[in-house]
């Protein structure tokens, strides 16, 4: 009886551990270096399965639902409501995913029209303090890192049988529940978590282009400098106006002045290298 026992624990243990789990974090942010003052605040899911965990916006997702039913409907993007689109702009535009099994992270992001993807090459090198104290109903413990040109805390729990973290953190022995710079740019803070039947499948626009992270770190230094050329000339395919739903009127495509439209684009483009000038990474 106490074999069967042990087997049946076995294989429950074995269920729990290969459902998918989802992290919700809160990230506050002060993205516009020209206006410190201005915070803004979104939630964001780590969803963590035994083989790996993915890192993105809760507000991707709720877009691509709508996206995904007006296309089912027939209706194509002219369909669709631009002021509900609008309210759904995330500034967390990348995703990230951990590779458990090999111990690799991977990082991708937008640049212009296309979708950039690379390995993070940089390690986690972090001091374990004995310092501990609860956030919420989880017993924690202080961790400090340098990383990407800030200064971070991360406080983890050994409560929750993972060992991962929002955005790249990860490496402690436990699930980060809080982690934040010294500058109080940036902070991730986990609000719940719950089980989920599978990763969803998160759609995007344009090409994926492989590239090692300097080359990531070159081409996003050209967006930046002059957005529009670099669009223009081609260094990007396949959709960053594709973010863009319906036309100039609420009711869909019609005929627009091609001036006006990219005067928009422009200054559309501008706009949001404005409001991301202080970056979660400065290195």
């Amino acid at each position: 009886m106490k074999k069967l026992g042990a087997i049946a624990l076995a294989l429950f243990m074995q269920t729990v551990f290969a459902q998918t789990n989802r992290f919700v974090y809160q990230v506050t942010m002060k993205s516009d270096a020209s206006d410190p003052k201005n915070v803004t605040t979104e939630n964001a899911y780590l969803d963590i399965s035994p083989e790996k965990s993915v890192f993105y916006s809760e507000n991707r997702i709720k877009r691509d639902s709508i996206l995904q039913k007006a296309f089912q409907g027939g209706g194509g993007r002219g369909s669709i409501n631009r002021d509900q689109m609008e309210s759904l702009r995330s500034n967390i535009n990348y995703t990230v995913e951990k590779d458990k099994t090999n111990q690799k992270t991977f990082f991708k992001d937008r640049i212009g029209r296309d979708i950039y993807s690379y390995e993070e090459d940089r390690p986690l090198n972090w001091k374990i303090s004995s310092e501990t104290t609860k956030i919420g109903e989880y017993k924690v413990q202080k961790a400090e890192t340098d990383f990407a040109g800030r200064k971070w805390t991360a406080w983890f729990t050994t409560d929750l049988p993972y060992q991962d973290g929002p955005y790249k953190f990860g490496g402690l022995p436990g699930l980060i529940v809080k982690v934040e710079d010294d500058k109080g740019d940036y902070s991730f803070d986990l609000m719940k978590n719950f089980k989920i039947a599978e990763f969803p499948t998160l759609n995007q626009f344009g090409n994926t282009v492989k590239v090692k992270r300097a080359d990531f770190v070159k081409q996003q230094k050209k967006f930046i400098e002059d957005p529009v050329s670099f669009i223009s000339q081609g260094q990007g395919r396949g959709g960053f106006n594709q973010t863009r739903i319906g036309g100039g009127n609420r009711g869909g495509g019609g005929s627009q002045n091609p001036a006006e439209m990219r005067k928009r684009m422009e200054d559309r483009i501008k706009e949001e290298v404005k409001k991301n000038s202080n970056p979660i990474e400065l290195q």
